[in-house]
């Protein structure tokens, strides 16, 4: 049967990468989005959900904040839809988690990296193909590295292409996309034999205890009613903005269309009006309007 638990509705999220039950599920994923450049070998959950209903009344919860055995600070993070600012924000909680190590007078060798990680169920680089960007500070031709105590993983779930066969998948990023978007259909056994990994056996056991858990399962029901009404919003918004577009491209082709009869009107050369706004437009047309009255045309 399959596990029926989507674990990219942020509660299962965090429940999978931030339970201090489970820190096997979260160094696993930690070293596969790190890379070969660090290897994690314990993690410490620093904001584990407690179990009080009054802890998911605050969303910033669902994120995972953690630290290693090194002393680097991580803030997880799942986004479901694309919202405005979500660069800027991201940049400006890791900059927050950064200096929020030390105090005034506090020696700044003290700071340890700061690494902000969002997975994210939407394309925020159409230009690029690449599923897991790292940005780090470096020179603009990347020569030269300033510092490591920024970093800002995105990882874009819809560029992941889901391998039509059952091969074993073994490239961890490519393992942890694949789970993120085929997990709520698959059984544990799948999951078990697709992964060959002890860290998604135990990642799929949690999925299964959301599902059999009541409090647990009206939680997540929750939180995936919450975020398809956020969604849903989000849709009715931009069908909003695409219907207001299109009718203001009628009223600037309208407006096009007088002010080339008014010239026409004033045997005049018409001049260009392809890069002006609806309010220029109105304004062009009233003045050539008022040039036609003053000629008593």
């Amino acid at each position: 049967m399959a596990l029926g638990i989507d674990p990219t509705v942020d509660y299962a999220f965090k429940l999978l990468l931030g339970s201090p039950e489970h820190p096997a599920i979260t160094l696993h994923f930690l070293n596969a989005i790190l890379g070969d450049e660090i290897h994690i070998v314990e993690v410490e959950i620093l904001n584990p959900i407690l179990g009080k209903e009054d802890d998911l009344d605050k969303l910033s919860i669902l994120d995972v904040s953690a630290r290693d055995s090194a002393g680097r600070l991580y803030d997880i993070e799942m986004q479901t839809t694309l919202p405005a600012g979500l660069s800027q924000r991201l940049a400006y909680y890791t900059a927050s988690l950064y200096i929020s190590q030390i105090g005034e007078g506090d020696d700044y060798t003290l700071l340890r990296p700061a690494i902000s990680i969002c997975v994210l169920d939407a394309i925020l680089f159409r230009e690029s193909a690449q599923i897991h960007s790292d940005f780090r500070l470096r020179s603009r031709d990347g020569g030269l590295k300033l510092t490591d105590g920024l970093q800002i993983h995105l990882l874009e779930l819809p560029k992941y292409t889901v391998p039509s066969d059952n091969r074993v998948i073994t490239d961890p990023v490519d393992a942890w996309c694949h789970f993120f978007r085929r997990a709520e259909t698959m059984t544990a056994e799948e999951i078990k034999q697709r992964f060959n990994s002890p860290a998604f056996s135990e990642a799929a056991e949690v999925l299964d205890m959301i599902q059999r858990t009541p409090q647990q399962r009206s939680q997540y029901e929750l939180r995936l009613k919450a975020q398809r009404d956020e969604r849903a919003r989000m849709q009715f918004a931009v069908e909003q903005a695409r219907k207001e577009g299109k009718a203001e491209g009628e009223a600037v082709g309208e407006a096009r269309c007088r002010i080339k009869i008014l010239h026409e009107l004033l045997s005049r050369e018409q001049t260009s009006v392809e890069n002006l706004s609806l309010d220029e437009l109105a304004t062009l047309e009233k003045d050539l309007q008022r040039q036609l009255r003053d000629r008593g045309v």
